[in-house]
């Protein structure tokens, strides 16, 4: 996954073979993402929820929230340079819960829980990971589960765990990058097979479009990513192999405060009156939907 969403696990793997990613011949999926619109729910507030909101956020009104696109289709940029995404529809679903509204920050991924503990915003939502690690400086509230999903254009035939010698796309500093697909290299030159031929990308969508124009043979990204990539190609490409390394993403809210049981339960509340399920399904990511939001989910 991507350093921004598992990003609370850290491996080392020894160097593998990497190629730099190339010119692309043509277009062929739109980064803007402009062919998925936003979804607006309405919600009516729920007082005993929005009770729980603590008094200096329900005073002004606003929940301020950090985040860090592009990382389709979770958070990024349409083409007026406004935050869309899965989480930002969510986010605004939640809100109405809790009789709030959101104004959403952007921000360096590395800089949203610093700066939500020194307040400068009251959460972040940027495809965080829970992990075990990270709750030692934060609480999360899970609201989605990903794993690690590999994708080939259809028709081929491509498996995850015997690529050696295959090309397959990442893009940069995700957790695919540094970690999945070097391990999975490592293993093949340990066994005497060639290895896998990295090919880096500054962005998802190059990777996308390196599949479907045959310039990589798959590519591996997180499940959430692999799943709208799908969508938007229309049946182009289709997901090869078991889901990896599934975990929760979270909003990571600042240690004991009382804004945690509040977004999980106005979580809870969606995923009960499904609007939850309506808004993942627009994004299609609905498998990786959760039943019950928890704070602190992880256990590993």
């Amino acid at each position: 996954m991507r350093m921004r969403s598992l990003r609370g696990r850290v491996l080392a793997v020894a160097a593998a073979a990497v190629m730099a990613s190339p010119l692309l011949a043509g277009c062929v999926v739109d980064e803007s993402g402009l062919d998925t619109k936003p979804l607006t729910v309405s919600v009516a507030e729920q007082p005993q929820i929005a009770a729980l909101v603590p008094a200096s956020i329900r005073a002004a009104g606003v929940l301020r929230v950090g985040t860090n696109p592009p990382y389709q289709p979770n958070e990024f940029k349409d083409r007026n340079g406004e935050i869309i995404g899965f989480d930002v529809d969510l986010m605004n679903a939640v809100v109405q819960v809790l009789g709030l509204k959101a104004t959403y920050q952007e921000s360096d991924f590395a800089k949203i829980i610093p700066a939500m503990q020194g307040g400068s915003y009251d959460l972040g939502m940027s495809s965080f990971t829970d992990s075990v690690e990270r709750q030692q400086q934060v609480d999360f509230v899970d609201y989605f589960s990903a794993g690690i999903q590999w994708a080939q254009r259809v028709g081929r035939d491509v498996d995850p765990d015997n690529a050696c010698g295959l090309r397959v796309g990442v893009q940069r500093t995700t957790v695919e990058d540094t970690d999945e697909v070097p391990a999975k290299s490592v293993a093949c030159v340990k066994a005497g097979r060639e290895p896998i031929r990295i090919v880096k990308f500054d962005s998802q969508d190059q990777a996308v479009n390196a599949v479907l124009l045959g310039q990589v043979d798959a590519f591996s990204a997180d499940s959430p990513v692999t799943a709208y990539a799908v969508k938007k190609t229309e049946g182009q490409i289709e997901e090869v192999g078991p889901l990896y390394d599934a975990a929760p993403y979270g909003w990571p809210v600042v240690k004991g405060s009382p804004l945690g049981p509040a977004l999980r339960d106005a979580l809870q509340y969606l995923i009960d009156n499904g609007q939850y399920k309506t808004i993942a399904t627009h994004w299609g990511v609905e498998a990786g939907m959760i039943q019950r939001s928890v704070i602190n989910g992880a256990k590993d």
